[in-house]
């Protein structure tokens, strides 16, 4: 093989020992090969995470101790790219980041000072393609090959000394899961060298180049044994019958964790904000000040982080599913599914991670490669039924079906089915209409089978945790704030049946008892009054007409309304508008809520009511923080205008018929 030796004029210009100080270096590397477990290992929590200026795609940034006197040089973990040459999002970023032309931040950066590559161990052939490509770049390079405890497994062996000799460059092999090699590699990223040795400079002559280069650094053989067993595995998680069940089974155990697992910190999170609350109101009396901070915002906190556990425990199983193997097989599964309706493999976990919340959902939409295909998924993905909805579909199958658990887990299982139906009729719409196209056909490379790094889904999941926070919590926030001031301002007078009953309580009653059952009368009279002349009560009046072919009332309209917040609050909405209390616990708050009245005197939840209400929250974009996130993630708020709108319209229409129908 003949190495390609860089001019004399191009060795002046790329000489190391011009800039002796190494302060950024980029990670390249294709996706699987665990450049990002890399990254964690050699910058641990001592990073941060940060979006590329104009686009939608993450980079970590760290920096790692050299084992000399002073810090080591800042690392960007750019994302996983089969070939910078590619007309896709991650390829563009990542030659934009060589050249020098963006950075994570957003601040004018030059080009790094360095480059690391790092190269798969176990299929070291199609890892140079990319390290040609990247060798162009004339910089200052370490090449890392990773994974090297599982090449020694399957008996693959990759001579690092005769590759650093052909290149000129360090060569370090190492694990980043079980920690080999780090150290040398540490020590190689801060005196990296400009290869002596490349790739011709066309296409052509790099694949030349590739395969020549494998064969003089490539020898051994994998198991026959593990391959066949391997083989087998793949075989079953990609048939069109069993890879469908297989996934099933993962997720239906997926879905049960969460639901299980995070319970108990759930009710932890309540328990202590609860308390706080209620610490507040005792300690330091009543208030304007202390009604907006027990209520708006310690309630608006706490509203926000009750949902933090199923967001960590959801993150952690999926970042342990993917660094299996397993992940890849089932999205080549899904992307059977998925393709009639618009949709590819790629959309199937951020559609997965909507189920806990739309938030990380849509977050997760980010990594889909194609931009049409990216949008769809974030247009649909606020159908499948979150986490946020289990409070209001727990009391309307609560009113349809009391006393029937098997009916009400019936109809709780057909709102999940009718998300996902909606939202794969939606993508079906706007990729025949607004994002026509071709959809990308998925590039996907298996992985190999790997035991899981319990740390890395560990610091993924906190890493997800914190952006979750950061971008949701004070949007929840603020938005419970003025939820809390239209729920409570301007404060009415109590009414004289109200004075009356405490008058009575005061003068004609003796027995404790009779005196609480009357102040508790006293007190929902009066709750109720406040709550009707609230200001969010007159914009329910404003509104009711609207909602009037769906069969809601004044009181419901409020309801309705108050849950564009946040879904969750409409059951203490409804509760404090009815009841004159939002403690809907136990069945006899709940059996007064059904049995609620409207001002005529019938019955607010009649079996038409439930059943439109129930449709309407299942297809209704009912959460502001949503929106704000799906117009960060897309880069216009048209896409959360028309999310809004589409989503609003598909719900009146369906909640209308249903109602029409069943009320006739």
């Amino acid at each position: 093989m003949q190495p390609t030796i860089p001019s004399d004029h191009e060795a002046q210009l790329c000489s190391p020992n011009s800039d002796p100080a190494i302060r950024r270096i980029a990670l390249v590397g294709s996706p699987n090969v665990g450049k990002t477990t890399l990254f964690n290992r050699l910058c641990g929590v001592r990073h941060k995470t940060s979006n590329f200026p104009g686009t939608t795609q993450e980079a970590r940034i760290g920096r790692f101790k050299s084992g000399r006197e002073h810090a080591g040089p800042e690392v960007i973990d750019l994302p996983g790219v089969y070939s910078l040459e590619l007309e896709q999002s991650e390829s563009q970023v990542v030659r934009q980041v060589l050249a020098g032309e963006t950075a994570p931040r957003g601040e004018p950066v030059d080009a790094p000072d360095a480059v690391c590559v790092v190269l798969d161990a176990t299929n070291l052939p199609k890892s140079l393609m990319l390290l040609g490509e990247t060798l162009r770049r004339r910089l200052p390079m370490v090449v890392a090959i990773n994974l090297v405890d599982a090449a020694r497994r399957k008996g693959i062996h990759g001579d690092e000394h005769r590759l650093a000799e052909i290149l000129g460059c360090p060569v370090v092999v190492c694990s980043a899961r079980t920690g080999e090699g780090l150290d040398a590699l540490r020590e190689a990223m801060t005196a990296p060298k400009i290869a002596t040795a490349g790739p011709p400079g066309d296409q052509a002559g790099l694949e030349a180049w590739a395969d020549e280069l494998a064969i003089e650094i490539f020898s051994g053989t994998s198991g026959s044994q593990a391959d066949s067993f391997t083989d087998r595995l793949d075989q079953a998680f990609t048939h069109p019958l069993l890879g469908v069940l297989s996934f099933a089974v993962v997720m239906t155990g997926l879905f049960w964790m969460i639901f299980r697992l995070a319970t108990i910190p759930m009710d932890w999170i309540e328990d202590v904000f609860g308390t706080l609350s209620g610490w507040i109101t005792s300690s330091f009396g009543q208030g304007i000040l202390i009604d907006l901070l027990a209520g708006g915002i310690i309630g608006g906190v706490g509203a926000t982080l009750v949902f933090l556990p199923q967001i960590l425990f959801l993150f952690f199983l999926i970042a342990i599913l993917e660094d299996t193997g397993y992940l890849a097989r089932a999205a080549f599964v899904m992307d059977r599914l998925l393709r009639p309706f618009g949709l590819n493999g790629h959309a199937f976990v951020p559609l997965l991670s909507a189920h806990a919340c739309a938030l990380p959902g849509i977050m997760a939409a980010r990594a889909i490669p194609d931009r049409r295909d990216r949008l769809a998924a974030i247009l649909v993905a606020p159908f499948m039924s979150c986490s946020a909805r289990i409070p209001v579909y727990a009391l309307l199958v609560f009113v349809l079906f009391p006393g029937r658990p098997g009916m009400q887990a019936l109809a709780f299982t057909g709102c999940y089915a009718l998300g996902i139906f909606a939202g794969l009729f939606s993508s079906l719409v706007v990729r025949r209409t607004i994002l026509r196209g071709p959809s990308r056909p998925m590039a996907l490379e298996f992985p190999s089978y790997r035991r899981p790094s319990l740390k890395t889904a560990a610091m993924t999941a906190v890493d997800r945790g914190f952006i979750f926070l950061k971008k949701a919590g004070t949007v929840i926030l603020a938005i419970s704030i003025v939820l809390w001031w239209l729920s409570t301002y301007p404060q009415a007078q109590p009414p004289d049946e109200a004075g009356q009953l405490r008058a009575q309580a005061q003068a004609e009653v003796t027995a404790s008892d009779e005196y609480e059952a009357l102040i508790e009368e006293a007190e929902a009279i009066e709750a109720r009054h406040q709550a009707r002349n609230t200001f969010i009560a007159r914009m329910g009046d404003f509104v009711q007409p609207v909602f009037a072919p769906l069969g809601y009332d004044r009181q419901l309209a409020v309801g309705v309304l108050a849950s564009f917040a946040a879904r969750e609050v409409f059951a203490s909405t409804m509760a404090v508008i009815t009841t004159g209390t939002d403690d809907i616990e136990g069945d006899g708050p709940r059996e007064r809520l059904a049995h609620a009245t409207r001002d005529d005197g019938t019955p607010i939840f009649t079996t038409a009511v439930a059943w439109s209400l129930l449709i309407y929250y299942v297809l209704a974009m009912q959460c502001l923080p949503t929106l704000a996130v799906t117009a960060r993630e897309s880069g216009h708020i048209k896409w959360a205008f028309l999310q809004l709108a589409w989503m609003g319209s598909l719900a009146y229409v369906a909640a209308c018929v249903t109602y029409q129908i069943l009320a006739a």
